[in-house]
């Protein structure tokens, strides 16, 4: 991932050092593996440690020889280790240290991002708690329907995140996993016991079984999680791009006191934050498609999926961590104009309350379909003149022969829409 969308605690897990320093581990905790059952002299083991180390541009130049990673990184730790070095790497696979290096990359980046999902979840449920009550117009189809309350939609944004970070738990579990068990997943060389110490050492868990290679489904399921979240990000931006339409401006996304809109306009406020999320989003997707191609790959492996992964796994993890920092300064910071929605609620003169006048007829007697005719009769005089929907329903005989005017008073009143909002608050731990 470029700079740009790269921070810093996210970066370090995906950089060279993070990476090599894992791999000596894994050599390092299998020696000590192997000296308990007394495969090699728990001297060896000592030395080792004290002299082990590695050099990332060394590692680069041999590999520009050896054209292999594992084997230019092997060969640069055993020249510090010296005569010890024939130990190293014992009975193990390049995948064996690659695979289980990935699965303590991939918790240490699924935990950021629970960080980050929990930080979001707190500051949703705050906005959400204060938004409460405020009064705004549903849309469906992005056209007017009937009224709800900005305190709900930021309170399905929290359900909905609180459900994605359930996602992440599971999918984390499913990546923080190891294998030392050789070239084609037999443990000719090594023993399963080696493989549970260090995976148990290092937190992750032994894959149940596996080929040269853990089996790509479980990064698939990873990486289809991530792009899930960024879908969810993208509907949350996409909400506050349109509330912030100028014809509507029922919210803002923050905006700099310095901060510029246009090179071209100066009266311009983008937002470009949510429109950067869901461009991100984007990828994420992209992403995850690949990781289901690398799914199926030839008999014990192949490295089809190799290069794939060397890109789309730091990409989409350090894109969404980004996604979901950049959006929690958006909530932080959002900015609410509650006097446009009012007035926006009022901008069909009444229409909002059709389903109510309409479930009022039938409660009178009238069969659905006269009742709907005639309710859509009056709509539509509204539509047409821009005239007031209440007004026209008095006009009208046939309404006029089952309602009156109390009956409407008491129809056309906004509290009737709110009095179960508790109710859903109580529902999503609100």
């Amino acid at each position: 991932m470029i700079e740009r969308y790269s921070l810093p605690k996210m970066s370090n897990i995906w950089q060279d050092d993070f990476k090599f320093k894992t791999m000596l581990d894994i050599e390092i905790l299998t020696l000590e593996a192997l000296s308990r059952k007394k495969n090699i002299p728990l001297a060896v083991v000592k030395r080792v440690k004290k002299k082990a180390r590695f050099n990332i541009n060394a590692i680069r130049k041999l590999e520009e020889k050896t054209q292999h990673d594992v084997v230019a990184f092997v060969c640069n730790v055993a020249q510090y280790i010296g005569p010890d070095a024939k130990y190293l790497h014992l009975g193990l696979t390049s995948s064996d240290i690659l695979d289980t290096t990935l699965g303590v990359q991939l918790k240490a980046a699924s935990d950021i991002l629970i960080e980050d999902l929990n930080r979001l979840l707190k500051v949703l449920a705050k906005k959400a708690r204060n938004y409460k009550d405020m009064v705004c117009i549903g849309r469906t189809h992005g056209v007017h329907a009937e009224p709800t309350t900005f305190g709900l939609k930021l309170a399905l944004w929290f359900d909905e995140s609180r459900r994605n970070l359930g996602r992440l738990l599971d999918a984390k579990e499913a990546v923080s996993i190891g294998k030392l068990s050789g070239a084609v997943g037999t443990y000719a060389h090594i023993e399963p016991e080696a493989e549970a110490y260090v995976c148990k050492k290092l937190g992750l868990k032994p894959a149940r079984i596996s080929t040269q290679i853990i089996q790509r489904d479980v990064y698939a399921q990873y990486m289809a999680t991530l792009a899930i979240i960024g879908s969810s990000l993208e509907k949350f931006a996409t909400e506050i791009r349109h509330l912030q339409r100028t014809e509507v401006l029922e919210v803002e996304e923050p905006f700099g006191k310095a901060q510029k809109g246009s090179s071209a306009m100066p009266h311009k406020k983008n937002p470009v934050i949510c429109e950067r999320i869901c461009g991100l989003s984007r990828i994420l997707r992209a992403n995850a498609l690949a990781s289901l191609e690398n799914v199926s790959l030839w008999h014990e492996r192949d490295i089809s999926h190799s290069s794939c992964e060397r890109v789309i796994l730091p990409d989409s993890t350090l894109a969404l961590d980004y996604m979901l920092n950049k959006f929690i300064e958006v909530v932080t910071g959002l900015v609410v104009y509650p006097d446009n929605m009012l007035s926006n609620l009022v901008k069909t003169h009444g229409l909002i309350f059709s389903q109510r006048v309409l479930l009022e007829l039938m409660n009178k007697g009238l069969a659905r379909q006269k009742a709907y005719d005639l309710v859509q009769r009056c709509a539509m005089k509204s539509w047409k003149e821009g005239s007031d929907f209440k007004e026209n329903l008095l006009k009208d005989k046939g309404v006029l022969r089952e309602l009156n005017n109390k009956d409407l008073d008491k129809i056309f009143d906004l509290d009737y829409y709110l009095r179960n909002v508790t109710k859903i608050f109580h529902k999503v731990g609100l």
